[in-house]
């Protein structure tokens, strides 16, 4: 398959890894959705994840409110280690 590389794809989505692993999962399986539900649920998981970050950011007032690819896994360690403390 044939994909146009849309270099701002990583930068826009953080979840981009398992959104591909989503799709790939699809059609390594005919497109059976219940062969890949664990894909979806990390996907979601992650887009979740990615989305309280934001809202977490914007109310702080830091910009821009979806962290730079090169700072995510900073701050997802942050956010992990910060969740094991509650």
């Amino acid at each position: 398959m044939n994909h146009l590389k849309n270099t701002d794809a990583e930068r826009l989505n953080p979840c981009l890894k398992e959104q591909e692993q989503s799709y790939q999962c699809l059609n390594n399986n005919g497109f059976d959705h219940e062969k890949c539900e664990a894909h979806f649920d990390n996907y979601r998981t992650c887009k979740k994840f990615w989305g309280k970050v934001s809202r977490d950011r914007r109310a702080r007032g830091i910009v821009p409110y979806l962290p730079n690819v090169d700072e995510r896994e900073k701050i997802k360690a942050e956010y992990i280690q910060k969740m094991g403390q509650l």
